[in-house]
């Protein structure tokens, strides 16, 4: 088990209006999320194209908090004002830390639950539990490579990436909840069974290997790498050259 600073940026939605409206908005399905809850989720473009990939939290009854990666906040904070038209509810920015708790153990640590297996501890003061070895950057990036976890940024790029090509629908995605933007394409892709033209994948490739370069398959260009640490690396790969 290891900790390592995992730089957020974090809002905080509250008021007599942010359930409905954060339900109204996000691809996950809020109601049956009590005090304590989380998931992840998207804020989408009315075209279905990803604004953000979030973890959104339920803080009290009328509040929520919801983090993503950093950098990415104005983009969250922007979409969560586009369509708040005579709504209760105030959107703020918190300045939060937040540290990535990850291996073997990490579950076992009271936190917000994350991908991996691990936890994320998250507020406006975090500290790693006593004994837990901080690592960097290195060991992180590792870690969200073997999990197959889409980076902002990196394996999403605001407006160019959908879903389906994530691989990470089953967690941030709701087929049975009402209406939000972007959701027709989302509801359209799953229940035709449409396949998305490119899909996220772990895979190896040589050693000095950069993010942006061409991932080949028997000499063909099959995808583009989006993030590598020595040979292992994610890429998002057509969906012609994978293996069924």
């Amino acid at each position: 088990m290891f900790s390592s600073p995992y730089p957020r940026d974090v809002v905080r939605v509250s008021g007599p209006d942010a359930s409905t409206y954060l339900h109204s908005q996000l691809s996950q399905d809020l109601r049956p999320m009590a005090v304590g809850g989380s998931a992840y989720s998207f804020l989408l473009e009315p075209t279905g194209k990803i604004v953000v990939l979030a973890r959104v939290q339920r803080t009290a009854d009328d509040a929520f908090v919801l983090d993503t990666d950093a950098g990415f906040g104005d983009a969250m904070l922007a979409r969560l004002n586009r369509f708040k038209i005579r709504v209760k509810a105030e959107v703020e920015v918190l300045d939060w830390q937040c540290l990535a708790i990850r291996g073997e153990g990490a579950d076992a640590v009271v936190g917000v639950p994350a991908w991996g297996g691990g936890v994320d501890l998250l507020g406006a003061e975090v500290e790693a539990p006593a004994g837990c070895p901080v690592a960097g950057e290195a060991e992180l990036l590792a870690a969200r490579i073997a999990a197959v976890w889409p980076a902002m940024g990196a394996e999403i790029v605001p407006g160019e990436v959908l879903p389906a090509e994530t691989g990470v629908t089953a967690v941030a995605v709701s087929f049975t909840k009402g209406c939000y933007p972007g959701q027709e394409l989302v509801e359209r892709m799953d229940s035709r069974a449409a396949k998305a033209p490119r899909l996220l994948q772990r895979v190896a490739v040589a050693e000095g290997t950069e993010v942006g370069a061409a991932y080949i398959v028997a000499g063909e260009v099959a995808g583009v790498v989006t993030s590598v640490l020595g040979i292992d690396a994610l890429a998002l790969v057509k969906r012609s050259a994978l293996t069924e």
